[in-house]
């Protein structure tokens, strides 16, 4: 067991920025079918049985997404879409490979990066349905050296207004990273980095996406529990969700099968393999992996709150403005467009996973890249909103705000 460790901390911090161009990648095979086994519903999912979503709308389907993948320079991609009463559509197009051309498998696991957070802020909201910790709790009640942490509480963590420096804007925190992607990082010294700087706001003022948030969430669940976090969120996350391909990592294990990811996030700025790197520098904020049927069924409990007693759903989703129209942020969770969830992006790769409660249908996005193009940083976000422009035209999502 890693030792909770009791010394002073210094905080903050950001996911990193994507803003390199867009690479030329190598032509994909088409959209094919999901891989055997993808498909497989699990129990009390069998409401949206394979096809049903009809001839027409299936072939635009296919068409928009080998389009947006080669537009995006994507190598990879898994889309599933599942509607209630019309039914599924789950696909995998281009490579998983670039060496080897060997094709995309909807079965595969994936890193989810930031979606690791919706499972960190389950995590604390069911302390706080037990009475351990309170959301307007001050992090200086378990946590020493946060800059204006007296003032700065578990809701502003969990909501993104805490005004802490992002620790992964820091030019320090970058450097040590990309030198050495396979390196090992503690909490702590990822709260160091951020805490050179001051603050940005005032708590509360606004909303600014930092990873120094959920790091610091992290924290304060191991030292309410007396236990790691990987352990906690497996034991009252992972297994009463039956989320049995879904792991927390202790270093760069990534179970197969699995992609191969591609970056422009290096030094150099040049492409790199970065299926390998170590993600304990994200920790609670985006070190943990999936698979697509795993992230189906949280995508509905994470919406619903099946985890937590209705009260604290209810402030869970008490979304507030994040200055891009149409999207809000609540406790660790977005809404965008009518879509509730969270998206994903760490060198590599990128997720999204959204519930839209109007029509009971979830989307899962799955892609072994995170190189930006040139109208967004996130190419997810360009496939999410493609598809969803065809299956709720009156519910474009548009989850920009995160990753």
């Amino acid at each position: 067991m890693r030792r909770i460790p009791t010394r002073r901390l210094f905080a903050a911090t950001l996911l990193l920025a994507s803003v390199l161009a867009p690479t030329a990648v190598a032509p994909a095979p088409a959209v094919h079918a999901a891989a055997v086994g993808a498909g497989l519903a699990r129990a009390g999912d069998d409401d949206c049985p394979p096809g049903g979503l009809g001839a027409e709308t299936e072939a635009r389907l296919d068409r928009t997404v080998e389009e947006v993948r080669a537009q995006a320079g994507i190598p990879g991609l898994v889309v599933g879409i599942w509607m209630p009463g019309r039914g599924s559509y789950v696909r995998a197009a281009g490579v998983a490979d670039k060496a080897t051309g060997e094709p995309m498998d909807a079965g595969s696991y994936v890193r989810i990066g930031s979606e690791t957070k919706t499972f960190t802020v389950t995590a604390l909201l069911q302390l706080v349905d037990d009475g351990r910790v309170g959301l307007d709790d001050p992090i200086a009640k378990y946590v020493h050296g946060v800059r204006d942490g007296h003032h700065i509480t578990l809701r502003h963590l969990a909501e993104m207004r805490s005004g802490l420096f992002p620790y992964t804007s820091d030019p320090g925190f970058i450097h040590d990273l990309l030198s050495d992607p396979r390196r090992s990082f503690e909490p702590e010294e990822l709260i160091a980095y951020g805490m050179k700087h001051r603050n940005t706001f005032k708590p509360g003022a606004k909303f600014e996406y930092s990873n120094s948030n959920l790091v610091l969430l992290g924290m304060v669940i191991e030292r309410v529990t007396g236990q790691r976090l990987q352990d906690v969120i497996r034991n009252r996350v992972l297994r009463p969700s039956h989320l049995f391909h879904t792991l927390f990592p202790e270093g760069s294990e990534f179970p197969e099968p699995h992609p191969r990811g591609y970056t422009k996030q290096t030094l150099s700025g040049a492409v790199a393999d970065s299926t390998d790197w170590n993600p304990s520098w994200a920790w609670a904020a985006g070190a943990m992996i999936s698979d697509l049927q795993d992230l189906r069924h949280w995508a509905k409990v994470l919406a619903t709150g099946e985890l937590l007693s209705p009260e604290t759903q209810e402030q869970r989703l008490r979304t507030l403005p994040t200055g891009i129209p149409g999207t809000s942020y609540g406790l660790g969770i977005f809404e965008t467009e009518g879509w509730i969830g969270h998206n994903g992006s760490l060198p590599g790769y990128e997720t999204v996973t959204v519930y839209l409660p109007s029509q009971k249908a979830t989307l899962v996005v799955m892609l072994n890249t995170d190189i930006p193009t040139a109208t967004t940083p996130e190419p997810s976000t360009l496939v999410a909103r493609a598809v969803t422009r065809i299956i709720t035209p009156d519910n474009v999502y548009d989850g920009r705000t995160t990753s």
